[in-house]
């Protein structure tokens, strides 16, 4: 590995520590403020953060990949992703925002569906929190992985102590400063992720002589590497059923607890409508750059003689191919500035969960404000420790399963957010039948042995589909047919009366 790219991965792992020292310094020491930074998160810190989060390698990797591959017509999860994350800054943001502080001061997602229904059973909390502990720590594993790969195909380095770096370092930031470090390293990693997404699809062109030449050059290859509606690897139209399975990944975004986390975290409602401006932009901008990442790198290495690469590492290739080993370090941090910003916010949110959800709840209801930020912390080591013993093993199903956490948590509880913020007659058994019909549906959706022309469930279409629309029918089925309580109605009368005093600013 050479000299400069070392150097500049050095340094941002010193600037990542520094963040989470400054935080530790700057964080009050209440539990509100190590898992919710105290609810002071400013608009700029929230959207990218909240963008870096979500995006993970998938954006610098995944979708690249894909388009290398298949043409344009891989920007339909794009459009879907794009158009899922306007509607939830619409739609959640400034709601969940108001609600979780009248619903006794909720702090994660589970505490929340407890308050929000006067849930005295406790299950709801319970069935909650086990999903996000499991499902999470699967999805922290496959981080450290992609990490250990990274380290392991780029600097030849092994893939263990690349799983041990990775891990380490974002521990070390998240375990020190909590919510406020993870939110504030992501804005840093947003930031990096942006320029290089910017910086090299426009090497590349200039590279190929120019955007005409390059266009050039991919309908020499295959025409329909530029049609919308033909997989260019296939040659094949794209179904409707396809397309709508691509843009179903849009409805993921009401249900995943480390993206909406981040609106419960906000300063105020009134800096939502900023938060989105930036968010979106930022989305909008990487997700172009990432698109013709993929493409005119595929472009770049049809010029090569002999030339054969993993589509996914397209990134890396063309990093260390057309850069000074400063700049590529640089470009190669912004990959794991991707893995390390979703890893802290998985970590965080499964610690929060067994903390405030199983620890305080039934071990010691009542720990001091110390005591949960230290159970907090130990959390933190705890998930890290089981995500990289698991990620030891390369062949494992891990990676399969996490595959299908966003449709897991955008069918479980993507319903569940939208009604309970919007519907005033939802009730605790209709929380209870969503949730549940929710997981169940993907879980068949992927396992049933049951074909249709020759594809399974799951590749005819994306199990989110069957799982968000049995899950919505599953709540106001039962929701007509139960009765809330007048607790649970005051409640809600109270957040509308507080929502609606803020909605010249929302």
């Amino acid at each position: 590995m050479a000299v400069g790219t070392m150097i500049s991965l050095g340094l941002y792992f010193l600037v990542m520590l520094g963040i989470g020292w400054y935080s530790f310094k700057e964080s009050d020491t209440s539990v509100e403020g190590y898992m919710l930074g105290g609810r002071k998160l400013g608009p700029a810190v929230t959207a990218l953060s909240a963008g870096a989060s979500d995006m993970s390698g998938w954006m610098l990797m995944g979708l690249p990949g894909a388009m290398y591959v298949a043409g344009i017509s891989a920007m339909w999860i794009a459009v879907g992703l794009t158009i899922g994350a306007f509607a939830n800054y619409i739609l959640v943001a400034p709601r969940l925002r108001v609600y979780t502080e009248i619903a006794n001061n909720a702090i994660t997602l589970p505490d929340y569906f407890e308050n929000r229904f006067a849930d005295n059973s406790r299950m709801l909390r319970v069935i909650a929190s086990v999903v996000i502990v499991i499902f999470f720590t699967l999805y922290t594993s496959s981080g450290v992985v992609a990490g250990g790969k990274l380290f392991e195909s780029s600097f030849n380095l092994s893939y263990e102590l690349g799983l041990y770096v990775t891990a380490g370092v974002v521990v070390a930031y998240t375990l020190i400063g909590g919510f406020m470090a993870v939110s504030m390293t992501d804005f840093v990693q947003g930031c990096i992720m942006f320029l290089s997404l910017i910086l090299v699809p426009i090497v590349v062109i200039m590279n190929l002589g120019g955007l005409s030449d390059a266009n050039a050059i991919i309908t020499d290859i295959n025409p329909n590497l530029f049609a919308l509606f033909t997989d260019a690897s296939t040659n094949t139209a794209l179904s409707t059923i396809g397309i709508i399975s691509l843009l179903a990944w849009g409805l993921g975004y009401f249900g995943q607890p480390h993206i909406i986390v981040r609106f419960m975290a906000i300063r105020s409602v009134k800096d939502v409508p900023v938060a989105r401006r930036i968010g979106m932009s930022w989305m909008i901008m990487s997700i172009i750059g990432a698109l013709f990442t993929g493409l005119y790198g595929m472009a770049y290495v049809s010029q090569q003689d002999g030339v054969s690469i993993d589509p996914e590492t397209i990134f890396i290739y063309l990093s260390q191919l057309l850069f000074h080993p400063l700049i590529g370090g640089f470009l190669l941090a912004a990959i794991l500035a991707a893995i390390m910003s979703t890893i802290s916010s998985q970590l965080l949110v499964t610690s929060s969960s067994l903390t405030s959800d199983f620890y305080q709840v039934f071990l010691r209801k009542d720990a001091s404000e110390k005591e949960l930020v230290i159970a907090g912390r130990i959390s933190v080591i705890v998930v890290a420790a089981v995500a990289i013993a698991l990620a030891y093993d390369r062949d494992s199903t891990i990676l399969s399963l996490v595959s299908n956490a966003w449709a897991g948590f955008g069918a479980a509880f993507g319903p569940l957010v939208i009604f309970s913020l919007f519907d005033r007659h939802m009730t605790r058994a209709a929380a209870f039948a969503g949730m549940i019909t929710g997981a169940v549906t993907v879980l068949l959706w992927i396992y049933l042995p049951i074909t249709i022309g020759g594809q399974s469930l799951s590749a005819w279409m994306y199990e989110i589909v069957p799982g968000f629309i049995l899950s919505s029918i599953a709540i106001v089925v039962v929701s007509k047919l139960t009765q809330p309580r007048e607790s649970v109605k005051q409640t809600f009368e109270k957040f509308e009366d507080a929502l609606h005093h803020q909605q010249k600013v929302i």
